[in-house]
């Protein structure tokens, strides 16, 4: 893939052709964001990803082949059923339309190159995780094995990390994070008669699988992003609902998303500016 590395940032590039790439990368992200879906839907209920046929939650009746097409067929039937009429959720267009953008995003940051497939496939996991763990407040351990497992084409087709670094990059959030789970589930379950930590043990082991894959310096900035969005998150959710409890990993996914973009730039520019002598 060498020699079409920086093809798309490349100056005698027509633009047209950019546009063209991008088109097709983004139908391929919105394909593979239908398949998130019954991910999302069936893996938490323990039911077969390929075996049963896609169908109507309301009636039960099975989608045509032609209303299967991503985000189109969802606007085309106006967000309602072909069969019965009862509306279907837009979360389904919104997940497609999600994939898709994040791979022409990572396309854009990275051009074309392994790095960029990698990325790819570990934004389509941080999809299923984010929405997963949103939905039930809890994080499928095979997905975060999936995302511990690009690590190995990622130390084999890309520069951007260390065995060492990555070592210590997957414990380096990941140790703290088990601390302060342990810690406050003793606090809580003695204060509240509660037995749940404030930060769960699928947090610690999503930070684990990134860190093993993005190394030190992008692992810190991805879990400063998705602590300043959680905070910011949480507090939201208790000033409108009155819950504080929330699910931390849609937060941590985010973080983990903007660190394997810019993560190793954002912390080079952090140290530049400590390390920067101070003007008189």
């Amino acid at each position: 893939m060498g020699e079409f590395e920086n093809m798309l940032h490349d100056e005698f590039t027509e633009p047209v052709f950019c546009i063209m790439v991008y088109a097709i990368v983004f139908l391929f992200g919105i394909a593979i964001g239908s398949f998130l879906n019954v991910v999302i839907l069936r893996l938490p209920k323990g039911e077969s990803l390929i075996k049963r046929s896609s169908h109507c939650m309301t009636c039960g009746a099975k989608i045509r082949a032609c209303d299967l097409i991503p985000v189109f067929s969802w606007l085309a039937l106006r967000g309602k059923c072909h069969s019965c009429g009862e509306k279907i959720s837009p979360r389904y267009p919104i997940v497609e339309s999600l994939n898709g953008l994040l791979f022409i995003l990572t396309f854009y940051v990275l051009d074309v190159n392994a790095g960029a497939i990698i990325t790819c496939v570990l934004m389509s996991l941080l999809v299923c995780v984010a929405f997963m763990d949103w939905d039930t407040m809890e994080i499928d351990e095979r997905l975060l094995l999936i995302i511990a497992l690009l690590a190995v084409p990622s130390a084999l087709f890309t520069e951007q990390s260390s065995i060492q670094d990555r070592i210590i990059g997957s414990l380096i959030i990941s140790v703290p994070f088990f601390i302060i789970g342990e810690v406050s589930r003793v606090f809580i379950k003695k204060k509240f008669g509660e037995d749940f930590r404030a930060i769960e043990l699928g947090d610690t082991l999503l930070m684990i699988a990134g860190g093993v894959l993005l190394g030190t310096k992008a692992i810190i900035v991805a879990a400063l992003i998705g602590i300043v969005l959680a905070a910011v998150g949480g507090l939201a959710r208790k000033m409108i609902t009155g819950e504080s409890k929330f699910a931390f990993g849609p937060f941590l996914s985010i973080g983990i998303a903007v660190g394997s973009l810019w993560g190793n730039d954002i912390a080079q520019w952090y140290l530049k500016l400590l390390t920067a002598p101070v003007q008189q």
